[in-house]
């Protein structure tokens, strides 16, 4: 008598886009290859204004540099559109389109995240009870992302985005 192995299961860890925003991957916006959105090295801000901390746009391949400090953060809500950056508005690097809609990632961590949760056949999400649960990234992916019909072409647009690392200059 053969057991087949357990079920791949996720539990939703609670992340939400702002635990992503330390280090975003975007396109340099003069030479059109990796350059990285980080906090600014400056003073610590207040543990509720990391948000608002000023941020710094690097390209190591051209040198870029750009500063960023504000008040008005934008942060992407639209599937249907290509995504930018929360402080310069400059295009995400992990990011692909398809039949249904965008596929996008401030960095791999949260890319990672969005690909365990679409190759999980089972899902835990946050009790309906509980505070914050429909502010997580998983429960805020768009319905088309979550169907079990559409696994296949998000996890071959998340593959996309991983080779574009490595065709990268």
């Amino acid at each position: 008598m053969s057991t087949s192995p357990a079920p791949r299961r996720f539990r939703d860890p609670r992340s939400t886009k702002y635990d992503f925003l330390a280090s975003v991957l975007v396109r340099c916006p003069a030479c059109d290859k990796i350059a990285h959105v980080v906090p600014a090295p400056s003073q610590d801000p207040a543990p509720g204004d990391a948000l608002f901390a000023p941020r710094r746009l690097v390209c190591r391949s051209c040198g870029t540099a750009k500063e960023w400090s504000g008040r008005r953060v934008s942060l992407h809500r639209d599937w249907y559109a290509p995504a930018g950056d929360p402080y310069f508005r400059t295009r995400l690097w992990l990011q692909t389109e398809t039949r249904h809609g965008w596929v996008w990632a401030y960095n791999l961590q949260h890319l990672d995240l969005i690909r365990q949760f679409v190759q999980a056949p089972l899902r835990e999400g946050i009790p309906w009870h509980d505070h914050g649960r429909k502010m997580t990234v998983t429960a805020r992916l768009p319905a088309w992302m979550q169907q079990a019909r559409n696994r296949d072409e998000v996890l071959r647009a998340i593959t996309r985005i991983h080779a574009s690392l490595l065709r990268a200059p």
